[in-house]
């Protein structure tokens, strides 16, 4: 079974810009819609982004957009999350999931915490005021 691992979490001040990776290993001959979430302190774990199988298709959170980009590159097993103009409401541990149904897509599934099955550990992402 596919596994995913993120990386590039860190500490950067306000109005900086972070770049996370979410490897994907194991069964990599199928891509997979593939979502980032993230949990503050204190908060429930929300939904930041998420891109269909191909890449055809984004979607983002209110809070994020026209600031994070969603990205993925098959080639290489990976997708992306590209931050910019990060805040101190941005301080969270980030988790990359993906989705192994074949069957379903759009944006109100891909929104959804239940939708993804196989998580990464997270990294942790810290924006200072």
């Amino acid at each position: 079974q596919v596994q995913l691992e993120e990386s590039g979490g860190g500490w950067v001040q306000a109005g900086g810009s972070l770049t996370l990776p979410c490897a994907f290993s194991g069964c990599t001959d199928r891509t997979y819609n593939t979502a980032w979430f993230r949990q503050g302190p204190g908060k429930e774990r929300e939904f930041v982004a998420a891109i269909s199988r191909s890449g055809g298709k984004t979607y983002y959170a209110d809070s994020v957009v026209g600031r994070f980009t969603i990205s993925r590159d098959n080639a290489k097993n990976t997708v992306f999350l590209q931050m910019n103009s990060l805040q101190p409401d941005d301080t969270a541990i980030y988790y990359c999931a993906a989705d192994v149904s074949p069957y379903f897509s759009g944006s109100d599934y891909l929104r959804q915490l239940r939708t993804y099955s196989i998580w990464g550990q997270g990294t942790q992402v810290t924006v200072s005021s």
